[in-house]
């Protein structure tokens, strides 16, 4: 299956590789782009430098790859999935993975040792208010640096071919320009994503668990129980349904993202 994937224009990953080890072709499309901030990096990086922190938390790898070749020593370092840790290895740092794909399961992961901790977290200017909360209750002290902002690219995804659309985040599929059509198989790669797609009126097929290799172990287990192992068919777009064999009707709306209007 050719699966479209959006990823940011500057994030480089392994997906082709990754997609091949369980019989899928991919293509990148980039509903966003970032904008750099390259003095709060500096600044996080004179941090770290000068033991400013007893952990850092990394929550994607877009972070990794601009902070960790500048990095001379580091302290705990968790990442919140493997392509991340993938990248911070490509450094030298060693880094702890969460149990499950998500921040909120941040504070949970370290448990009692965050009590009085300093905890740095380079990321988007994406506010993540639960995260910090959650961090202070623990009694843990947290610096937040928007190392970057994610900003709309406004250009149509070049779905081409594909035959599914998998959104990495909540925030690439609401700011997204596509065309939804009979037949594209919609993929969430975690809950989170897959809330934000509910609510815009694509529910998806096929719900992963925050990492590309869930992802694609949830897309072939939902092959194979589909008939014929094919996606289940949907109406031509306007008439809002879908329908799997079998299984009965379910609604379904046909319309672009929010982010984009046709």
């Amino acid at each position: 299956m050719l699966i479209a994937i959006t990823r940011l224009q500057e994030k480089s990953t392994d997906d082709q590789v990754r997609c091949a080890e369980y019989g899928h072709h991919c293509v990148p499309v980039s509903p966003l782009r970032a904008r750099v901030h390259q003095e709060e990096i500096a600044w996080f990086v004179g941090e770290v430098d000068h033991n400013a922190f007893d952990c850092i938390f990394f929550t994607s790898a877009l972070p990794a790859r601009l902070i960790g070749p500048r990095l001379s020593r580091w302290p705990r370092v968790v990442a919140i999935g493997p392509q991340t840790r993938r990248e911070l290895a490509k450094f030298g740092i060693e880094a702890e993975v969460l149990d499950s794909y998500y921040s909120r399961d941040f504070v949970p992961y370290l448990g009692g040792w965050i009590a009085g901790k300093r905890i740095g977290i380079p990321r988007a200017s994406v506010p993540n208010p639960d995260l910090l909360a959650s961090i202070e209750a623990a009694g843990g002290r947290v610096t937040e640096v928007a190392c970057y902002s994610l900003l709309p690219t406004g250009e149509p995804l070049p779905l081409g071919k594909a035959e599914a659309l998998l959104f990495t985040s909540a925030m690439s599929y609401r700011e997204a320009c596509w065309e939804d059509r009979a037949g594209l198989l919609l993929v969430a790669i975690g809950e989170v994503t897959a809330g934000a797609m509910r609510s815009g009126g694509h529910p998806p097929s096929v719900v992963g668990d925050g990492s590309l290799e869930g992802t694609l172990q949830a897309l072939n287990s939902y092959l194979e129980a589909s008939p014929a192992g094919r996606p289940a068919t949907r109406s031509p777009p306007g008439q809002g349904r879908y329908s799997v064999p079998g299984w009965g009707m379910q609604a379904r709306s046909i319309r672009p993202s929010p982010g984009c209007w046709w």
